[in-house]
Parts: structure tokens; sequence; C-alpha cells
């Protein structure tokens, strides 16, 4: 029987403590799939969920286990659909673990055919988010040691506003 895990986000974009999390993963289950998940509760996008899966595939094309999908809709219903034993969720801080303990203890009720497994970010990831990225690159900031380099220009095309009068 094959291990699969789901790892959902918004990843708008994906960053380095995302891809951190997506190849540790990768290293435990037989499949990892990484699930472009659409957040009703928070603002637009700043990509949209195809590019956002273009980006991830070009991120993780050296893993061979990660397939990258996108959802409208319950993650434990597309977890059960997919037979998933685990949905994996990267924790930064204490304050990410208060709203994902909240978030496994309720797909656990809907579903209990799969485990959360929570992953700790990496010490020099701590601090990252795809907000931070996105407010350094709207400056025309550096965000190359945030983003894979393999999307840091379409990153940086979209979202920088350098130069513009944003009165």
């Amino acid at each position: 029987m094959r291990r699969i895990a789901v790892c959902p986000g918004s990843f708008d974009p994906v960053t380095l403590g995302h891809l951190d999390i997506i190849t540790r993963a990768s290293l435990l289950f037989d499949k990892v799939i990484v699930l472009i998940s659409t957040n009703a509760t928070k603002k637009q996008a700043s990509f949209t969920a195809t590019e956002r899966m273009m980006m991830i595939a070009d991120a993780t094309a050296h893993l061979d286990n990660v397939v990258i999908d996108i959802l409208d809709g319950l993650l434990v219903d597309y977890v059960k659909q997919v037979q998933a034993v685990a949905i994996v969720k990267g924790l930064r801080a204490v304050s990410d673990f208060e709203y994902e303990f909240q978030m496994a203890l309720t797909n656990k009720v809907l579903y209990s055919g799969a485990e959360t497994v929570f992953l700790t970010t990496s010490q020099e990831n701590m601090y990252l988010s795809s907000s931070v990225v996105k407010q350094i690159a709207y400056f025309g900031g550096d965000i190359s040691p945030f983003v894979p380099a393999c999307i840091q220009d379409a990153i940086q095309k979209r979202l920088s506003h350098q130069g513009e009068d944003i009165s």
C-alpha cells in the first residue's frame, strides 16, 4: 500500500519555507500531493491557482514523488478521495500551532482515516511567509533569499510596483 500525504496551502506564492516542508514530506511518504486550496475567508490571491500550480511544479520538478493539484472544496473530502493517510502542515511558531491544531481536530472529526502530521519549519525559515515575500516584491526588494530561483522573476514581475504612483 502506498502512503499518500496531502500538503495543502494557498502557496501565494510558494516560498523556500513551503519547499522545505514539501521536500521533507517527500522523504516520509511514497507520494505527496501539494494541494493548492482556495480560502473563501482570505483576500484575493495574487496568482491564479493555475499559475501557482505551474510555479510549484517548476520548484518541485526534482522531486519524483510530488504532484500538484487544485482544490475548491473541503480538504477532508479530497483526502478521502485520494486515500491519503496524512495531511502535512508546516509550523513556524506557536501562533501557527493554535490554528492548525484546531483544524487538525476538526478534520479528524470529519474524516478519521487520515492523521495530521506537523513538520516544524527549519530555523532559517521561521519568519518567512508569502505575505512577507509579497511585500518585499511590491517595493522592488530582493526576494531571492525567500523563493525558489526558478520562479523569482515571475513573482517579481507580477508583484513589483516600484516607481508606480500608488496615491
